[in-house]
């Protein structure tokens, strides 16, 4: 099962920026999103015709990185070949990274966009290598094998892989414990792992579709209105799924709105 094939899984995530120009640059020549729709102040980026990505500008909008809101946006590319050839472009490039890690279950690259909003490019690891304790999968922050990624990479990268979804989202909150009162008795979802101040979420046995963190948040209160970074998190749900929810919108306690669509 893929993170997409759970009853609930992610659709989309939408981002208030000040620069769409330079933004929506950035999400098609280097993540090799693709444009889909999109005006002077909306543009709507994706991958097979699916949209992922919803940029909105607000050039009034100020920068505010410690309040709860996104720690990343997670692309999740088909296999480890997609996930070489696309480092090999950035190091052609010289793209500065933010980390590489090989979280057990998953291997990873972290960067940012022109705004600082988090970006992890990822490609799981099979799922029967993943190692379950009880309800919780074995997770775990190891240096990842880059050379090993190149070496199976090819050159000549262009765009997204076909099949590239969003695996997942990543949050900033201020408390752990609303966290998971939150995204498991008002989403559904169940806890697949905690650790150091996070708390990992999944819908059908995936690692994580949700999680938050107070790595850079501790304490935090609702959002400021008027900021930029993450409007919203769009998920898609099968219709036992959607029924189970008993609604359609839902917004966390420090204010980021969930909205909840039919997966088609």
């Amino acid at each position: 099962m893929a993170s997409s094939d759970a009853p609930i899984q992610v659709g989309r995530v939408a981002l208030t920026v000040k620069d769409i120009a330079a933004v929506g640059d950035f999400y098609q020549r280097i993540i090799g999103l693709q444009r889909l729709s999109g005006s002077g102040e909306e543009l709507v980026l994706g991958v097979d015709r699916t949209p992922l990505l919803d940029l909105r500008q607000d050039k009034s909008a100020r920068h505010r990185p410690n309040e709860a809101g996104l720690f990343h946006t997670a692309f999740l590319l088909p296999d480890r070949v997609a996930l070489g050839s696309w480092l090999r472009f950035v190091a052609e490039q010289r793209i500065g990274l933010d980390g590489a890690s090989d979280h057990l279950v998953s291997e990873a690259i972290y960067l940012h966009d022109p705004e600082g909003n988090g970006i992890e490019v990822y490609v799981d690891r099979p799922r029967k290598d993943w190692r379950w304790h009880g309800s919780e999968v074995e997770m775990d922050t190891k240096p990842a094998d880059l050379q090993g990624l190149l070496d199976l990479g090819d050159d000549g990268w262009t765009t997204a892989a076909t099949g590239t979804v969003l695996g997942h989202v990543h949050l900033q909150v201020g408390d752990v414990a609303q966290a998971e009162d939150f995204y498991i008795n008002e989403l559904g979802l169940d806890r697949t792992s905690h650790r150091f101040g996070a708390s990992f979420f999944a819908s059908g046995g995936y690692h994580h579709h949700l999680a938050g963190n107070i790595w850079n948040s501790r304490g935090a209160g609702k959002r400021s209105k008027g900021a930029t970074g993450l409007s919203e998190i769009v998920l898609k749900a099968d219709p036992d799924a959607r029924a189970a929810l008993g609604g359609t919108d839902f917004v966390d306690p420090w204010g980021t709105r969930i909205r909840v669509e039919p997966k088609v």
